[in-house]
């Protein structure tokens, strides 16, 4: 006899979170219940689930409008540095994220500098793409444009 569950936590081999599976009655009482790994899908338990499932599309959904409305003020900006550089290019010092975090605080757009994937810091002159990874998978491309100082 088989009993369908609800899984409320992965299970190897078994499903995923949200899942519904059906597994023997046995395995089902005296394994997943108590362990807090399933509930009995019941009619109530699925009407729960399917809510749940609503509401986390609709927050997705809101995070994802959020990030691409962030994402598009991003790229609009360009931040320009003057540095001090060598006749080849080569820069005296470097851009780093936390400097891109100040240009981004300056134009009115709070980033975490974690946010930013900036693999070395910038040490050369010239124009930069520097992406920045925002919520939902969205990632934006910040412009960097770095000039030599006039001496």
């Amino acid at each position: 006899m088989n009993t369908d569950v609800i899984l409320r936590e992965n299970v190897d081999g078994l499903g995923t979170i949200g899942d519904i599976v059906s597994v023997k009655a046995g395995y089902a009482r005296n394994y997943l219940v108590p362990q807090g790994l399933a509930l009995v899908a019941d009619s109530r338990n699925v009407k729960e689930l399917e809510h749940q499932k609503r509401q986390l599309a609709r927050k997705l959904e809101k995070v994802t409008n959020d990030a691409n409305a962030l994402k598009a003020r991003i790229e609009k900006v360009t931040c320009n540095f003057v540095q001090r550089a060598s006749e080849e290019g080569k820069l005296f010092g470097s851009v780093t994220s936390m400097d891109l975090e100040g240009k981004l605080k300056d134009a009115g757009i709070d980033i975490d500098r974690k946010k930013i994937q900036l693999g070395e810091p910038i040490k050369s002159l010239g124009e930069h793409l520097v992406p920045i990874k925002l919520d939902a998978g969205v990632t934006a491309e910040l412009k960097v444009v770095v000039a030599a100082e006039e001496v």
